[in-house]
């Protein structure tokens, strides 16, 4: 977005973001600070009539008969009404705050996870689970907590001290003056605390070290069984480790720093009256109307210390607001990575054939590229299969075809489009995946197939599952397809669960299908099965394997071979082994361990 000027508009940050995103509930927030800003200003009513009480008092003595009680009791109530106003008033503004904070809330956490899900799976990879479930959860509820709590206070801190000096200045400008050098001091000392640029840097330095622990530790916990079967404790998890040392190396220098700065402020805020004794002696030594001057006198003793709490909420906000405002800053910083593009006019494909022409590509940060010039076809209604060594990559190929990342040279086309000019989700609609890192969420198995197609009924569901060789284990579980996975001891194997992905596939029956050492935990017989049931999945649609074990891709249409990032060989298997190349040489090993033996003092184990 552009000024009139021409000039980019710059980001808001601190609190102009904080604010700018109260504002997305604006008539709401409106009436939150209005409601809040009269409650400060009701607040100070029953000083004010206290001031008055203060003066019939001194006026009637020591005649105590002359006293106009009845005028006491009418300022007694109107103290009280002050009291009462303030509360009522300050409730009214938390309930407008709260009702825009859970909207703002329910926002904001609908945009991050939309955004966070068109990123890049290489942001999600180098981010890390742990940072970004603290910025979802932690740092978005704090901007909660922010609109609903701390923006009526932020209102009253700014009317507060208005009012608050108005008062000291209207019934004696000495006093007044007297209590605004104490205000001054300690305010200097909380802005030497909190306002400068040091104390922020802390601040977000202190935010990434908590960041970096919470990621360290959601691995350890993910790890946990690596962790206990090396026998690993969390001092010798390294990672883990380190971060809470850096953790605990930074936080205690960071809480020890505000420590002198905090007591002078405390005592001073809670002793202001020691600012107005002296100018009260001196005032007093020349008085000559002593009653005037008492009850003056005896007003501002009482007023004055009333400012702490007034000092204190704005210390309050601005040490909330500067927390706050980093995890803003992180949340932003998630925000402001870059989408997947989207084409503005999508082109719409023809057929499920799958072309890459030269493609080539790197992982962000890695010096030699993970494709280098790939080309091949792979035809609708044919099993084209890609192996290779590992790091060859063949998994990278598999990312590509959904746009997980985008190439970075060269063109990849579905149906004669480049997957660049489709939406997104015109593209998710055509592929289905099976890969061989299968997450299953903590809902009921039947949930967990769904997941492939929103709309599939019960029975669809079922039949899928019957494809995928899941049913019969199913239903032996305690709820059967309403089973929850993870709860009650409910676990499943890895070949379980791989075949929950393959039924998650099969009801999504999309045109093309990219398995990833699909049947990578699959015992033989299983295997078998799972075969059988492809031959039914696979008809008429685009299929792209990767496999490891070479027995499975055998009857492949077609086979391409990877090599560090190049396709060096293309062809059926026979031609392939014919051919007396890398395949050939895959193959020749991949046979002779199928006859490895282990010795040891002389016994032989087949294997």
């Amino acid at each position: 977005m552009k000024t009139q000027e021409g000039s980019e508009r710059q980001p808001k940050t601190g609190s102009a973001r904080l604010l700018e995103l109260a504002a997305t509930k604006k008539p709401l927030i409106i009436g939150a600070g209005f409601l809040s800003a009269l409650a400060s200003v009701v607040s100070f009513v029953p000083f004010v009539a206290i001031y008055y009480i203060v003066r019939e008092i001194v006026g009637a003595y020591p005649g105590f008969d002359l006293l106009d009680s009845e005028k006491v009791i009418r300022l007694g109530w109107l103290a009280f009404g002050g009291v009462i106003g303030n509360i009522l008033l300050y409730f009214a503004a938390l309930m407008c705050s709260h009702l825009a904070a859970f909207g703002t809330l329910y926002q904001l956490k609908l945009n991050f996870a939309y955004h966070i899900a068109r990123l890049p799976l290489g942001f999600h990879l180098g981010y890390g689970s742990g940072k970004l479930r603290k910025v979802m959860d932690e740092n978005i509820e704090k901007i909660e907590g922010f609109i609903a709590h701390q923006f009526p206070d932020i209102v009253a801190s700014f009317v507060a001290p208005v009012v608050m000096l108005v008062i000291l200045f209207a019934f004696d400008w000495r006093f007044g003056l007297a209590a605004l050098a104490g205000i001054a001091v300690s305010l200097f000392v909380e802005f030497r605390a909190y306002g400068n640029d040091s104390a922020k840097k802390m601040m977000d330095n202190y935010q990434a070290s908590l960041e970096e622990m919470n990621n360290a530790s959601v691995e350890y916990i993910r790890g946990i069984s690596v962790v206990k079967a090396f026998r690993q404790t969390v001092f010798s998890f390294r990672s883990l480790h380190d971060t809470i040392k850096k953790y605990t190396s930074f936080v205690l220098p960071y809480t020890l720093s505000w420590e002198n700065y905090m007591s002078l402020f405390m005592t001073l805020i809670n002793h202001i009256y020691l600012f107005i004794l002296p100018v009260g002696i001196l005032i007093g030594m020349r008085a000559t109307d002593y009653a005037s001057f008492a009850q003056t006198f005896i007003f501002y003793l009482i007023f004055v210390p009333s400012i702490s709490s007034v000092l204190m909420k704005i210390m309050y906000v601005s040490s909330g607001m500067m927390q706050i405002s980093g995890g803003v800053e992180r949340m932003d910083s998630v925000l402001n990575e870059k989408v997947l593009p989207e084409p503005q006019k999508e082109r719409r494909s023809l057929g499920s054939d799958i072309v890459f022409e030269d493609v080539s590509f790197s992982y962000e940060g890695s010096g030699a590229p993970a494709l280098n010039h790939v080309s091949f076809a792979a035809k609708q209604g044919q099993v084209t299969a890609i192996v290779g060594p590992s790091g060859s990559g063949k998994s990278t190929i598999a990312h590509l075809i959904p746009r997980f990342y985008d190439v970075s040279g060269g063109r990849i086309f579905v149906g004669g489009t480049d997957i660049r000019d489709m939406e997104l989700a015109t593209l998710m609609d055509k592929v289905s995946f099976v890969f061989q890192d299968v997450f299953l969420f903590k809902q009921s198995i039947m949930e967990n197939i769904r997941i492939g197609n929103q709309g599939a009924s019960d029975e669809e569901i079922i039949a899928a599952a019957k494809a995928a060789q899941c049913h019969e284990f199913i239903k032996r579980l305690p709820q059967g397809y309403h089973t929850v996975i993870g709860t009650r001891g409910v676990h499943l194997s890895g070949g379980e669960r791989q075949r929950i992905a393959i039924a998650r596939a099969i009801v999504k029956n999309a045109p093309i299908l990219v398995l990833d050492e699909a049947t990578a935990f699959a015992d033989p017989e299983n295997e078998h099965l799972i075969q059988k049931a492809f031959e039914k999945l696979i008809q008429n649609k685009t299929v792209i394997i990767i496999a490891h074990r070479l027995s499975t891709v055998r009857g492949a249409d077609k086979i391409i071979v990877m090599k560090e990032g190049a396709a060096v060989e293309q062809g059926t298997h026979d031609e392939l082994v014919r051919a007396g190349g890398k395949y050939s040489e895959m193959w020749k090993m991949y046979t002779s361990s199928l006859h490895w033996k282990m010795s040891r003092a002389g016994r032989e184990v087949h294997v």
